[in-house]
């Protein structure tokens, strides 16, 4: 159990530059306020910290649902806690292809322009890899199109600049990464693909705070500070990232924040539903074994303690 003789607090993160940690890492005022040594742990994906949860080597952990679902069908004792940011996968090509608003609006025809093409997603059971996986099923096109998983985003870029790729989906970043060596453009926005989609969470094995829940909710404070940042001065957000993650700009930084500034906490009706409808075709898709119920993934109580106020995405 987690208690106030602990020395050390585990937190696995991505390299997803809007996620909080990475404002929360520079700040002295959270190792401060907890009382506790922070020590941040950096994994390539989700599927990886969901190994890690499982072995017991995290307290918390910041990650896309489909992952942690997968992982919760399988047996690691995981919740979602908090929300993070909403709607944070995006479809990029190059600029010989059409935009969804080139094609009326039109998602089929968008994603039909890679028949007999190759489109990279990070890693298999990332919240990317499923909703692209979800399209390509509906609009019957598994048979025509490729798909190539990575473990790192950065490569999916180099591999669109190599002419093995034509197109890629993932996160905001990744647009502006790609646009940085190729000449390339987004042609399907965050907002356009699934309304709501959770990008991550924070989750916590499901009994460690269960005697003494004092750190996840000054925790919980913290993230919440954080994600006014990311959504209300970008700019003061982008100069703290930089300082911690070290090999951007902040110009770069800055530009991936508005892409989609959908930053909250809230497990809102809205996050919560559009993860439900995840589980359906996690399910459909055979990547989960039985349709997880909603209490099964998320424990709200905490945060509503921290965010009772109307939500922000």
């Amino acid at each position: 159990m987690i208690n106030i003789n602990k020395t050390k607090l585990n937190i696995g993160h991505l390299s997803t530059l809007y996620h909080t940690n990475y404002v929360l890492m520079d700040s002295e005022e959270l190792t401060k306020d907890l009382k506790i040594h922070v020590n941040w742990i950096l994994f390539g994906t989700g599927p990886a910290m969901v190994k890690a949860f499982r072995e017991e080597k995290l307290d918390i952990g910041y990650m896309g649902l489909p992952p942690a679902i997968i992982g919760i069908d399988r047996g690691v004792n995981i919740k979602c806690i908090a929300g993070g940011h909403v709607e944070g996968t995006i479809m990029v090509a190059k600029k010989e292809y059409k935009t969804k608003e080139q094609l009326d609006d039109n998602l089929k025809k968008t994603i039909s322009q890679f028949k007999g093409k190759t489109i990279g997603v990070p890693s298999k059971g990332s919240i990317h890899d499923v909703i692209l996986m979800y399209y390509l099923e509906k609009f019957n096109l598994l048979d025509d199109i490729k798909v190539k998983n990575y473990e790192q985003a950065e490569f999916i870029a180099k591999d669109m600049r190599d002419g093995i790729l034509e197109a890629g989906v993932g996160t905001p970043a990744l647009a502006i990464f790609v646009s940085t060596i190729l000449k390339s453009q987004l042609i399907i926005k965050a907002k356009e693909l699934w309304s709501n989609n959770p990008s991550y969470g924070l989750f916590i094995r499901d009994y460690i705070f269960k005697n003494d829940s004092t750190i996840l909710l000054k925790f919980l404070y913290h993230h919440k500070s954080a994600s006014y940042l990311l959504r209300n001065d970008p700019s003061l957000a982008a100069e703290k990232i930089v300082k911690t993650f070290g090999i951007i700009n902040k110009k770069y930084a800055e530009s991936v924040l508005r892409i989609s500034p959908k930053y909250c906490i809230a497990l809102s009706e809205g996050y919560v539903k559009s993860t439900m409808r995840f589980v359906k075709t996690l399910y459909n898709l055979k990547y989960i074994s039985r349709k997880l119920k909603v209490g099964e993934i998320f424990d709200s109580k905490f945060v509503n303690k921290v965010h009772p106020e109307p939500v922000h995405y």
